[in-house]
Formats: C-alpha cells, sequence, structure tokens
C-alpha cells in the first residue's frame, strides 16, 4: 500500500515536469538547478489538492508524497487543505494516513512532528487528533499487543506533552497496563510538564510515574516526581522549580 502510494505521488510528480536525480530533483523548467526535498515539497505539494481528484484521493496522493519526500512541509499543506473553504478533508482518510505512517516501521519523525505541533498544540483540534491516532484505538492496542500498534502507540503518547490532561488521562492509564509502553509514557508525562503548551494535573501524573516499571537511573525520573508532588503544572509557569528539584535530587 505505502510503495504503491509513492510510486504514484512519483509518477504525478512527473507529470509536473519534476523528477529524481542521483542527488536530489530537477524540473523541465530548470534541469540544471539541483533541487532539495524540501523545495519540490514547498513548490508542489500545495498543488495536489487542486488535482481534479475525489478528496479522498488528494489525500492519499498527498501522504504518498509525504513517504517520497519525507518532508514535515507536506503534512502542513494536508492541513492547510483540511482548513480551507473546500474542507475538511474526508477524515476516514485523513487519519487512515496518520495512523498508517505512525505504525510503519521507519523514521517518521516528519509525522511525529505534524502531531506535536500543528494537531496537539491546537486546542481546537487536538482532542479530535488524539482520539483518531490513538485513543479510539488504546483498548485494541492493549487486546492486540502487535509490534505495529505498540510503535503507533509509542510514538503518539511521547509528542502528546500538549494534549490537555482531561483527553489524555484515560489513555495514559490504559497505557499503564503495557509494560512496552511505560518508558513512553514516562517521556509523555515528562513532556506535559516541560513543553510550552504541555498540560497535566500533577497529582494524576504522580499516580500514574508511581506505577511505571523504569530503571531506577531513568534520567530525569526523580526531578520529575519531585516537582509534580510539589504541585507544580508545567516548567514555564514556575520555572525554579525543576532547578530546585534538581539540586534537591543530587
Amino acid at each position: 500500500m505505502e510503495m504503491q502510494a509513492v510510486e504514484a505521488a512519483r509518477r504525478w510528480l512527473a507529470d509536473q515536469g519534476v523528477h529524481q536525480v542521483r542527488d536530489g530533483w530537477v524540473s523541465d523548467e530548470k534541469p540544471d538547478v539541483l533541487l532539495t526535498a524540501n523545495q519540490v515539497a514547498h513548490s508542489w505539494a500545495g498543488d495536489v489538492f487542486a488535482e481534479d481528484l475525489d478528496p479522498t484521493e488528494q489525500v492519499r496522493l498527498a501522504f504518498g508524497l509525504l513517504d517520497l519526500l519525507d518532508e514535515y512541509w507536506v503534512t502542513c499543506e494536508i492541513r492547510f487543505a483540511n482548513e480551507n473553504a473546500d474542507g475538511p478533508l474526508p477524515a476516514d482518510a485523513l487519519w487512515d494516513g496518520y495512523r498508517q505512517r505512525l505504525e510503519a516501521d521507519r523514521d517518521v519523525e516528519a509525522v511525529t512532528y505534524s502531531l506535536w505541533v500543528d494537531w496537539f498544540e491546537d486546542h481546537a483540534t487536538s482532542a479530535t487528533a488524539f482520539a483518531e491516532v490513538l485513543g479510539n484505538d488504546i483498548d485494541r492496542v492493549v487486546a492486540e499487543r502487535s509490534e505495529a500498534l505498540l510503535r503507533r502507540a509509542r510514538r503518539v503518547v511521547e509528542c502528546s506533552g500538549p494534549v490537555r490532561w482531561t483527553v489524555k488521562e484515560s489513555t495514559y492509564r490504559t497505557v499503564v497496563r503495557l509494560p512496552a509502553l511505560h518508558a513512553a509514557l514516562f517521556r509523555g508525562i515528562r513532556a506535559s510538564y516541560h513543553d510550552v503548551y504541555g498540560d497535566l494535573e500533577p497529582a494524576a501524573a504522580l499516580a500514574l510515574l508511581d506505577q511505571l516499571d523504569l530503571p531506577t537511573n531513568t534520567r530525569h525520573l526523580a526531578e520529575l516526581r519531585h516537582v509534580l508532588a510539589a504541585g507544580h503544572k508545567n516548567h514555564y509557569r514556575s520555572p525554579d522549580a525543576w532547578a530546585d528539584a534538581v539540586l534537591s535530587c543530587s
């Protein structure tokens, strides 16, 4: 499926006069100018949504372009298309595209970065996005525990710091039942404290933290327990609290 999407995107770019060469990309208009994948993404990704295609096919083509170029900007164009006057995009195709790539056995930094800074930091979209990429499926993750589902859950939890605590808490509590995700949940709670837009409830977060099976020398574990036990919700609301915790735990 993913390879088909990549090849479809490659054919589409070729139709636009853009071809991959040994060290990058070139266009028919300027064949002597070598382009980076990022330049290709900025110049052509948005055009996918002007194609005379069914919206679902547009979304699939855009995700194929993301697979081919591996550039965060493609995810920006997907979100722009979702929010413009012709949007929203078909939800099934949009979130299936994210879920499939979050399960992929390869680096998907562009996808997780997109979730974190675009979908999760925006409170208008974070609840829906979190539910679609993990919350709605967490019981299935527990039941099946397949590598692909665990991989998706791990990636989502780790970048879920900005999601409102009321949205993610029940999913976090379920994740506690999966020892394979304990390290990821620690990183998710830590990000919920340290991210500029991170959100947590200190007592509830500490209760979850105390249920995790983590190495005793886990970096920042003692400090995180310290600030949560003191009732701090976010690093940026109490900027001296973490420094105090470092001193206390050293």
